[in-house]
């Protein structure tokens, strides 16, 4: 393996393709390799002599899948020419066995979530907003990018010409699906502001993107930016929790949605985490008016760990056997 390729693996951050999202590559890889539809993976910069048969076997132990390459490199109009300085796509999908660093250690698998600056979480004392969006220009009712809206500053804070600030909403508070305690309030992102001019107790700030419909009356928050590259990592054995709800509140929902669990940094849940996602049922061995028992729990699907709060985290469901509800276990492993 070559030096320049080292240093790909090495900085494999960096090099991810953007917009796509893998698979966890742990305990439940075999179970995902044939459903899974997303790729992750890193260029490669075509030197004289390489050829698309070449590199199916360098990187995969097999020339036959050259015409594999050639379909993940639609740029490629002739698989018989490629040319020196051109840049190649290589998915994990094709390399994982291959790539190792020089003290024989695999490099961490990353998974990308592009989305993750606009999920949102559940915190038990809510954000102290910055400021509220108080009018918009022309009176629109529904706001959206390119608007200029206007900010009024919470008591002491000014807003600084130029930087760039979240538009959330909260939603009230509510309870998990299985019980009535208290959870936390829900952090709902919305879009993104910059601010441009500052006034007396205000400031006009344009809207530079809009993840969800805004409106008057949306709080402002401090924008921090978010790294979609998450290095992934088994969960912590023997933990068990639910899902709480999904982000958008549906009943039922499955692969890709954004949910959110009862488990967090205090009980040793850390971003790329992941974790079964689990159903159990009861039954009565001998009739309905027997006494109901717990049956073996079922797994029916797969999370992401994307944030983290002290109580609670927000998670992709990367996979879904079944529908997912509210209320869903999960755990790591599933016994």
């Amino acid at each position: 393996m070559n030096n320049e390729i080292k240093l790909m693996i090495l900085t494999g951050v960096s090099l991810l393709v953007a917009m796509i999202l893998l698979f966890p590559f742990n305990c439940f890889a075999e179970k995902q390799a044939d459903s899974s539809s997303f790729k992750a993976g890193f260029y490669y910069t075509v030197k004289k002599g390489d050829t698309l048969w070449g590199l199916s076997e360098h990187f995969s132990d097999s020339p036959w899948k050259w015409p594999d390459l050639w379909s993940d490199n639609k740029q490629v109009a002739n698989p018989h020419l490629i040319y020196p300085g051109e840049k190649i796509r290589i998915f994990y999908k094709d390399c994982l066995d291959k790539m190792e660093i020089e003290n024989g250690v695999k490099a961490p698998d990353f998974s990308v979530y592009p989305q993750i600056s606009r999920t949102g979480f559940i915190r038990k004392v809510p954000v102290s907003p910055v400021g509220t969006i108080f009018k918009v220009q022309d009176d629109k009712v529904m706001i959206s990018v390119g608007d200029l809206v206007y900010i009024r500053e919470e008591k002491g804070i000014h807003f600084v010409k130029g930087r760039k600030y979240m538009v959330y909403r909260t939603i009230n508070p509510h309870a998990d699906g299985l019980t009535d305690r208290y959870v936390g309030i829900q952090h709902y992102m919305l879009g993104l502001v910059e601010v441009y001019k500052n006034e007396e107790g205000f400031a006009l700030a344009n809207v530079i993107k809009s993840f969800r419909t805004i409106e008057k009356n949306d709080l402002i928050m401090p924008y921090e930016e978010v790294l979609p590259h998450i290095e992934l990592k088994p969960g912590k054995q023997g933990l068990d929790g639910e899902i709480i709800i999904s982000e958008e509140h549906e009943e039922m929902f499955g692969s890709t949605s954004i949910a959110f669990i009862d488990r967090g940094v205090k009980d040793g849940v850390t971003q790329g985490q992941q974790y079964s996602i689990y159903s159990q049922d009861e039954g009565s061995l001998r009739g309905p008016d027997d006494e109901k028992i717990l049956l073996p729990p079922e797994e029916i699907g797969f999370l992401l760990v994307l944030r983290t709060e002290s109580e609670t985290s927000t998670v992709l469901i990367t996979k879904s056997e079944r529908i997912i509800e509210s209320g869903s276990g999960i755990c790591y492993p599933l016994e």
